[in-house]
């Protein structure tokens, strides 16, 4: 066996070795220095987050937003949504105010009417307060070609939007095609002809309406409880205005979702299945709300790519954060038949 007697030669002798660990050890600990930091104080930031869309009743959340330390937990997002503010919109000269509706407050019969008018799942909504401002009246019901102003106050502060409904552009035609080799799982694809004036913009939803089989883990359960729009699911006429041309789109999956085919590594996720029945829905929207979107989605697409740019996410609330949102519908179903 060979021995390094250099590297033996180096070692401290043994009757000093702890000695000189020991003192090592203090040099290091000597050189830190503790550094507290002082976070400054900010000013309180409220966020709007509400929709209006043709043949449906105005929506809007009001909340807080958090900060960057602050925990993220079923207590705090709870706290963010506001309940007492004034919340009305002004449609044709006409300001009507909205009603709160706080789930915590409803019947285990209109939390399910609620989980459907929200999109969110019931047993989220009974676990969370959370407050939105809605309101029946005919005068409110979204129609095609109304602006729709938003005002809403917080104590002292005022926070306004503005929002216009405009007219549904239709699809031509939808598909279903499966693009590789496994022939059940593919993307739908739409022909659509953009109109022959510029600044159009659009965003494109989907909802499948079909029961899940009975080998299906969540057999009898209804595949989307609501419409889920995809990343990148907005666009405007900037390269196509006045062009007919073909587009193929991703299924999107729904916020916090836990269903099998979601998960990336299920090998399903982002696809529609083979008999899957799909109610599609292009909105057509405004350029604040286009902008809007926009960069929140080019945010998440970017996240941690070292080559993107650092940019902040676009709002149409003035004296505050969100967005305000009036969508044009069309709506149509395909089935996706092999």
């Amino acid at each position: 066996m060979l021995i390094n007697r250099f590297a033996i030669m180096s070692l401290p002798p043994p009757s000093f070795r702890f000695l000189w660990v020991f003192v090592a050890s203090l040099s290091l600990i000597s050189c830190e220095q503790q550094i507290e930091v002082e976070l400054p104080e900010t000013e309180t930031v409220y966020v709007i987050e509400g929709k209006i869309e043709s043949g449906a009743a105005p929506i809007v959340f009001v909340g807080l937003a958090q900060g960057y330390f602050d925990p993220v937990d079923a207590s705090s997002v709870g706290q963010s949504f506001l309940s007492g503010a004034e919340v009305q919109i002004s449609n044709q000269g006409q300001s009507i105010a909205l009603d709160e509706l706080c789930t915590g407050d409803l019947t285990p019969e209109a939390l399910e009417q609620a989980a459907q008018l929200l999109g969110f799942p019931a047993e989220v909504l009974g676990a969370l307060n959370l407050c939105v401002y809605t309101s029946f009246d005919e005068a409110l019901i979204g129609q095609s070609g109304n602006a729709y102003e938003l005002d809403v106050l917080i104590g002292e502060k005022e926070l306004h939007a503005e929002t216009e409904i405009l007219p549904a552009i239709p699809l031509d035609s939808m598909r279903w095609a499966a693009p590789g080799s496994n022939d059940t799982l593919g993307l739908l694809y739409a022909s659509f002809t953009d109109p022959d004036s510029s600044g159009n913009a659009y965003r494109w939803y989907a909802k499948r309406i079909n029961m899940r089989p009975m080998w299906d883990p969540l057999a009898g359960e209804i595949k989307d409880a609501d419409f889920v729009a995809p990343l990148g699911s907005v666009f405007d006429d900037s390269f196509f205005n006045g062009l007919s041309f073909e587009f193929g789109t991703f299924r999107g999956s729904a916020a916090g979702s836990t269903a099998w085919d979601d998960d990336f590594s299920s090998g399903e996720s982002g696809y529609f299945k083979a008999n899957d029945t799909v109610a599609v829905r292009l909105c057509a929207i405004d350029a604040g709300v286009y902008d809007a979107i926009a960069s929140y989605e080019n945010l998440i697409l970017s996240q941690g790519s070292p080559f993107s740019l650092p940019a902040n996410m676009e709002s149409n609330i003035d004296g505050g954060i969100g967005l305000w949102a009036g969508y044009g519908i069309w709506q149509d179903t395909v089935i996706c038949l092999q």
